[in-house]
């Protein structure tokens, strides 16, 4: 969800209110997910890397997470959706970390919709723990080196009961995709826009949808056997951000 300081700056107002327009967007773009029936949608909220930013800026993302949690966990229930979070939790500070953890628990035979956030993550740090799993397995004869493939690794990422994202969102313009789902986006499509995120609503996920459906997804086939349009499916993933 990438550009709220920008647009906060290109205001003449903080960067801590930019953040705050940006929790604005992920409620619209929760909502218009739910009513489009994308079954998966992920958003990047916070990288490892932010950990580098202003204490003040911080502190207040993290305050901002947790209200933001408490204030939407009814409507979670109430329409059926659940949350996961990947990353590194134990960064997270003990308040925000048990709120993310209740939700999580509350919500979790939730089923017509899930909603993963990605939290202190990093997509290398995921592809180094996914890599100590699979050692500590074969240390323990769990596992054999001549055991792992796709699927042992798969099932070792963050995400083992996520499909893997058909469309990949990064707003802001940046062409980068800033350490995000390394392993999972392999065949994700992408769709760039210079939007700041505080301003993606409605219009530009309609857009990134429609640009989604045009697109030929031919995993290694020729045009003739990739005949139909891409469709988000019922493994379809969602935004960066």
């Amino acid at each position: 969800m990438d550009g709220n300081g920008r647009w906060a700056t290109l205001q003449g107002k903080s960067r801590i209110e930019g953040h705050r327009r940006g929790k604005t967007s992920v409620r619209v773009i929760v909502e218009m997910s739910r009513k489009l029936r994308i079954p998966y949608l992920t958003l990047f909220a916070f990288s490892t890397e932010n950990w580098l930013r202003p204490h003040d800026e911080v502190y207040a993302l993290m305050g901002l997470l947790e209200t933001y949690l408490i204030a939407e966990q009814p409507k979670m229930m109430r329409y059926g959706i659940r949350l996961q979070a990947v990353g590194d939790r134990d960064r997270l500070p003990a308040n925000v970390r048990r709120t993310l953890e209740d939700v999580i628990e509350l919500t979790r035979d939730n089923n017509r919709m899930t909603v993963v956030l990605a939290l202190s993550y990093s997509g290398r740090d995921e592809v180094v723990r996914m890599a100590n799993k699979i050692a500590r397995k074969i240390g323990d004869g769990e596992l054999q080196p001549g055991d792992i493939d796709e699927e042992i690794v798969s099932n070792h990422m963050d995400t083992p009961d996520v499909p893997d994202p058909d469309l990949l969102i990064r707003t802001s313009g940046e062409m980068r995709i800033s350490n995000f789902y390394l392993w999972q986006i392999a065949y994700s499509e992408l769709y760039v826009t210079p939007t700041l995120w505080p301003d993606f609503r409605e219009r530009e996920y309609h857009q990134a949808l429609m640009e989604f459906q045009r697109r030929r997804r031919r995993f290694g086939r020729t045009d003739e056997q990739a005949s139909e349009p891409a469709r988000l499916n019922a493994g379809s993933g969602g935004s960066e951000s």
